[in-house]
Formats: C-alpha cells, structure tokens, sequence
C-alpha cells in the first residue's frame, strides 16, 4: 500500500486509529482540502474539482486560482533525543521538495493501472436480521482476505457529522504554526506526539507529511485522549480531545463489529476475535499531506503493509491509496460515507484462510504515505 499525492491537491490529511501493543486495529481518516485557507495552491487541474462526483481524475481545464508565494522557511533544528539535533521541516512553507524528500522515480511515478475494485460491503446485515444480506457480506470480505485484504465498508453507525468534526479537528491543529505543533513533539521510542516528516528516523526518503499520534484504551478510568490533549496541548484543546475521544470510541466498536463479520467470512466459531480484541489498547494517527510542489518526485508515504490485525480508513473523495497487485499500483477509488477496511499483518498470522498481503502506499497531492514505527514504510 501507498498513499499517492494526487496532483496539485491542496491538502490531505490522515489519521489512523486503533491500534494496540496486542496489535489490534488501525484507523485511518483522510482529508484532502483546507477549506478556510484561500492561499493554498489549487491548479487547474486538480482532482479536487470532482470532489462531488467522488472521483480521482483531474478536472477539465480551468483558470488557475492566484496564490500568495509561499515564505521560504526550510527547517528548523530541534535537540533529539540522542543529544542531536533533529531537523524539522515546515512544509507548508517550503518552495521546493528538500533533498531529503526525493524519491528515486520509479518509485515516485504516477501509476497509470486501472482501479483496484474493493467490494462494498454492508456491516449492518449483522444487526438488521437480513440473512441473504449477511451471506452476500460475508462472501464480499471471504474473497477480499483470500486476494488483496481491502474493502470498504458502509452502514457502519458511525455519525457522518462525528467524522467530520474529527477531520475538521484535525486540519485546525496543522495549521497551527510549527513551534505550537512542537508542543506535542513526540519522544524518540514512544508512540504519542507530532512529527514532521519522521525527520528524527530516517535522512533521506522522507514522507511529505506531518502526523500527530495518540492511545486509546476504553477501559481507563478517565477519558485518555482528552487528557492527552489537555495535559500536552493545554485546556484550550479539551473540545478537541471530546471529538477525538467519541471517534476513538466508535473506531473500536466499528473494529469489533468487523470482528464478528470476519469470523463469519473465515468460518472461525463466533465470538472468538471479537474476544481476543476486546480488551485492547490503540492509537489514533492523524496524517496531514501539505501541498507539494513537485508531487511527482515524493510519496506522502512509502510502500507498507501494516502490522495490525485490521486498518480502518476513513478518506475524503480525493483519495491517493494505492495498493500494489500482480506487480502494478492500482488506487482505490473513495466511496462517499464508506470506510475502507484493510487486513494487517497480524490478522494474517492469525488465520490461515487470509491470503499474502499486499504492499500499499499513499501518492503526493502536489504527495505518497506510510504507518509504523519498524522501519518498513516511512
């Protein structure tokens, strides 16, 4: 898997949830635009102007929107835990890809594949005593783990308005300027806080995007991912750590409903992974794709496979998901109010029914992606 950096796509952002050192669950929530930030960069062809067709492909031409030219701020050094110094890139404000960035072209090109056709399917047959239904489902996801391991799931009871708020939520916090982001800085060896470009781990090939990371675990006695951003950000945060701590929540019961699809779809006796990741603790990513001058020569993340059981990804209608089959990069096209489902290495070991998982990775929106911290996607 890849996340590819659809041309000339102002913004993109991504978070992923839920997952846990039982690796559990992974989600994942995609925006594409800043809504309230006239100065960002939207060129005539951009396949935001589809957005409400839902499609990847780019516009017709039109007249390009005036910019504001970006101020050049390269990076700024921070100590690193090593005793260091870290650099730590302000992408939004840069004129052009830093050398760190570049990616070797046959890495970086567009994938000119057809689609990769995901089933849809409907997780509230489970609830609504449809049994034809029920079947039909569990066949889509049977078929879907036996090939490539995505789908993508609707009538999953998450409130479209509670995902919104999370994207929107997110956007906020990345437009906050870099020294207000550093807040939150994450340590080297822990899973919680901001990064820019994982500029701490690695010296070339660097994702463009920033992230901001943080747990969850629904049986604390207090609400963590509140307190994560009141005891990190301040109490000027609270609202948004409630938005994130309400999604955090459905994130888990959206994974566990999944759970019981899965057993159906794999002939595993029921309730059996619903038990085993019931009790188990996460983490919410938020990734964020700035605009990109030359998207053609980085990723906004590396080819990946996850090392959850399961990644839930809620994406806008630009997309950038790529997933590599029979040796070619196919994207996956967003289904509006669908969220798409992807079997992690875990799950794979799990259960012998699951075919070989696929590479992914995320493409540069003028951006590719990653997850993890083991060092195979960046």
């Amino acid at each position: 898997m890849r996340p590819r950096l659809p041309p000339n796509v102002p913004l993109s952002l991504l978070a992923n949830s839920l997952s846990s050192p039982l690796p559990c669950t992974l989600a994942h929530l995609m925006v594409s635009q800043e809504r309230q930030e006239p100065a960002l960069p939207l060129p005539s062809n951009s396949s935001s102007a589809k957005r409400a067709a839902a499609s990847m492909d780019a516009s017709s031409p039109a007249p390009p929107l005036l910019l504001r030219a970006p101020t050049p701020s390269p990076s700024i050094d921070l100590p690193a835990a090593a005793g260091k110094a870290a650099a730590v890139f302000d992408l939004r404000r840069e004129p052009k890809i830093p050398a760190p960035f570049l990616w070797p072209h046959e890495e970086a090109r567009p994938t000119s594949a057809a689609e990769l056709e995901v089933p849809v399917v409907d997780v509230g047959v489970l609830r609504n005593g449809d049994r034809a239904g029920l079947r039909r489902a569990a066949a889509q996801v049977a078929s879907a783990c036996a090939t490539h391991g995505f789908f993508q799931v609707c009538g999953h009871g998450v409130d479209a308005a509670l995902g919104r708020a999370a994207l929107d939520g997110a956007s906020d916090f990345f437009r906050l300027p870099l020294a207000d982001k550093q807040r939150a800085r994450r340590v080297p060896g822990t899973v919680s806080g901001y990064t820019s470009a994982h500029a701490d781990r690695f010296a070339s090939k660097l994702p463009w995007k920033e992230t901001l990371s943080f747990g969850f675990h629904d049986g604390a006695a207090s609400p963590v991912v509140v307190d994560y951003f009141t005891g990190t950000l301040g109490q000027d945060f609270e609202p948004m750590g409630r938005v994130y701590q309400r999604y955090c929540e459905k994130m888990k019961e959206l994974s566990l409903t999944i759970m019981e699809l899965l057993e159906l779809s794999l002939g595993v006796e029921r309730g059996y992974y619903r038990e085993f990741f019931e009790d188990s603790r996460s983490i919410m990513r938020c990734n964020y794709y700035p605009p990109c001058p030359e998207p053609e020569r980085t990723l906004g993340t590396g080819p990946h496979c996850d090392p959850t059981a399961l990644t839930i990804l809620l994406q806008d209608d630009v997309g950038g998901l790529e997933v590599l089959v029979d040796g070619e990069w196919r994207p996956v096209r967003p289904v509006p109010g669908a969220m798409v489902i992807n079997i992690g290495d875990t799950f794979m070991i799990m259960d012998i029914n699951i075919g070989p998982l696929h590479l992914r990775k995320y493409t540069a929106n003028y951006f590719h992606l990653w997850t993890w911290d083991d060092g195979r996607g960046r």
